[in-house]
């Protein structure tokens, strides 16, 4: 048997997976089938996840260990802010070490244990980087433009402002109103811009900023690969660089801010050095379901017969969301 985990960061929940620890680590294609078929199920130790979580042997000098995020489609992403806070959390917990770097896809990543954002809540911080405004990066398309910060696109609304920034995941970021962030339009053009289109050949993570207040915001994303979702760490970050870069009457670079999403609140810092932006994100690290399950099934992406243990943290978890 061997032991993986149900986590969550801001409610975006995934199955962590220590390949490490497995005689033979799953392919690309198992990894691909095992996420997929943990979104269909119904058993709630297991099913309805946002994708996998996947530790390996780092590939990358100086890093503790690698993660990789496969999203529940099946696909990989490049990052996961919510998620790498899990990771950072099981890495200190079998490793006692309290700050490391983390090798993802795109470079080693700064996380750290942080004091709790509430009583009994495990709460880490990752660094989330390289960011990039060039329109190649994400890939998006438009005409005559190399960056989109802070413009009306009318092809995709007549009056909302986006911005397009990659943290290295590619993300569209809109500001917009209470009643805009309240109807179907971030479900209707998230999905419009996750099907052939012709800005993003890629698809792209689509959110929208509400301003509550003094370096205070609220964010909701469709994320690619996924769909609607509680929460995006990346998707988070990404808005509070932008909100801070296009409302430096409200929002203020190098200083905490306060994001709430439908799956509960994390704490951003937008850093900027001279051209250079990097974001540190801080929120909550949870482990609802231990999970025993054998290799073999690991494999063959069978999830029917686990031995799922609740751990109780949903209950504090749920105590801290409804203290917002």
């Amino acid at each position: 048997m061997t032991e993986i985990l149900r986590v969550h960061g801001s409610e975006n929940t995934f199955l962590l997976i220590d390949q490490r620890n497995l005689n033979q680590p799953l392919s690309d294609s198992e990894l691909q089938q095992l996420a997929q078929t943990s979104l269909k199920s119904d058993d709630k130790a297991v099913g309805g996840t946002d994708g996998l979580l996947v530790v390996n042997q780092p590939t990358k000098e100086h890093a503790l260990a690698q993660m990789r995020v496969i999203n529940s489609d099946g696909s990989e992403a490049s990052m996961c802010g919510n998620g790498l806070r899990t990771v950072a959390r099981y890495l200190s917990e079998t490793t006692n070490q309290d700050q490391f770097l983390v090798d993802t896809m795109h470079a080693n990543l700064r996380v750290r244990k942080m004091p709790q954002l509430f009583t009994g809540i495990p709460t880490f911080s990752d660094e989330i980087s390289p960011v990039s405004f060039d329109l190649d990066t994400l890939p998006m398309t438009l005409p005559e433009h190399t960056q989109v910060i802070d413009e009306i696109i009318p092809e995709l609304h007549p009056s909302i402002h986006f911005s397009a920034v990659s943290v290295p995941n590619p993300h569209l970021i809109g500001i917009v109103t209470h009643d805009e962030m309240e109807s179907s339009l971030l479900e209707d053009l998230g999905r419009r811009l996750n099907e052939p289109n012709e800005f993003f050949s890629d698809g792209v993570n689509l959110s929208f900023v509400e301003i509550l207040g003094p370096n205070r915001i609220f964010v909701r994303t469709f994320e690619r690969g996924v769909g609607l979702t509680n929460a995006c760490g990346t998707g988070m970050s990404a808005a509070t660089l932008v909100y801070d870069l296009t409302h430096p009457e409200s929002g203020t670079f190098e200083t905490l801010t306060n994001v709430t999403n439908p799956g509960g609140m994390v704490q951003t810092t937008a850093h900027k050095n001279d051209d250079q932006y990097w974001i540190e994100l801080t929120g909550n690290a949870t482990v609802t379901f231990k999970i025993e399950i054998t290799e073999s099934d690991l494999h063959d992406a069978n999830l029917e017969n686990i031995t799922a243990t609740d751990t109780h943290e949903e209950t504090q978890y749920q105590r801290f969301v409804n203290s917002l």
